[in-house]
C-alpha cells in the first residue's frame, strides 16, 4: 500500500462557501482521491486555512506558514510514497505572500527543498512529489473576498506558468487544477461540492500513473 500526504491549504480542507461550513468527508478532495484508490493507497489529508507556502500570517493563532509545519507533517506520517503540494492561492493575499504569482513560485520551490532534502531515516527514501496549481481565482460580489483576492485574478491564471517551469527545474509532477474546477464565485476563491469532487477523481488518475497503480 502507497502512502500520500496532501498538503494543503482550504482547499484540501474542505472549506464550504455555503454557511459557511465544511464539505462532508465524502466530498473533500483527498476523500475522492483516497475513493478512488481503493486499497492500494493511504491518503492523509493535512489541509489549514490561509496556510501559505512560506509567508507568515500574524492575523491569526495557527501557523499558516507551510514551510514551518511541512517538516512536522512529513515526520508524523512516514514512510511516504508521495507528497502533493496543494498551495499558491494564498500567497496572492498582499499582506502574505505579497499578490504575484512569482512570490507563489518562491515559495513552492521552498517547499519542495524540504520535501527532497528531508533527513529520511530508518532506511525510508524521500516521496515522489506532485505539485498543485490552484483553481483560477474568480470575480466575486463578496465584499470581503473581494478586497482580499480580487486583486489577483490575473496573478492566479499565471501561476500555472511558474510551477511549470520549477516542476521541470526540479524533476517533479505538476497538476494543473483549472482545467477540472472552478472556483464558486460566491466568494471567489473555493470549490463547491461539485467541483472539489471533480478535482479529487482528477488527480486520482494523476497518482496512478506517478505510482504505478493500476
Amino acid at each position: 500500500m502507497k502512502t500520500i500526504l496532501c498538503y494543503g491549504d482550504s482547499l484540501t480542507w474542505g472549506y464550504n462557501v455555503e454557511g459557511p461550513s465544511r464539505h462532508p468527508l465524502a466530498d473533500r478532495w483527498p476523500s475522492v482521491l483516497g475513493a478512488a484508490l481503493g486499497s492500494a493507497a493511504h491518503v492523509i489529508p493535512d489541509g489549514l486555512n490561509g496556510r501559505t507556502t512560506i509567508y507568515d500570517d500574524q492575523s491569526v493563532l495557527a501557523e499558516r506558514n507551510g514551510a514551518k509545519t511541512l517538516p512536522t507533517s512529513i515526520s508524523t506520517h512516514l514512510p511516504l510514497d508521495l507528497v502533493i503540494l496543494a498551495l499558491g492561492t494564498n500567497d496572492l493575499k498582499r499582506h502574505t505572500g505579497g499578490g504575484r504569482a512569482f512570490e507563489a513560485g518562491l515559495g513552492m520551490e521552498r517547499l519542495i527543498e524540504i520535501v527532497q532534502s528531508f533527513p529520511y531515516r530508518l532506511g525510508y527514501k524521500a516521496p515522489k512529489i506532485l505539485i498543485v496549481s490552484p483553481p483560477h481565482l474568480v470575480e466575486t460580489e463578496d465584499p470581503m473576498f473581494a478586497q482580499m483576492f480580487g486583486h489577483g485574478i490575473e496573478e492566479s491564471q499565471r501561476v500555472i506558468d511558474v510551477y511549470r517551469t520549477i516542476a521541470e527545474e526540479y524533476g517533479v509532477h505538476l497538476f494543473d487544477a483549472s482545467e477540472v474546477c472552478e472556483a464558486t464565485p460566491q466568494d471567489g476563491v473555493h470549490l463547491d461540492a461539485v467541483n472539489t469532487r471533480r478535482l479529487g477523481e482528477a488527480l486520482a488518475g494523476a497518482v496512478k500513473e506517478i505510482l504505478d497503480l493500476q
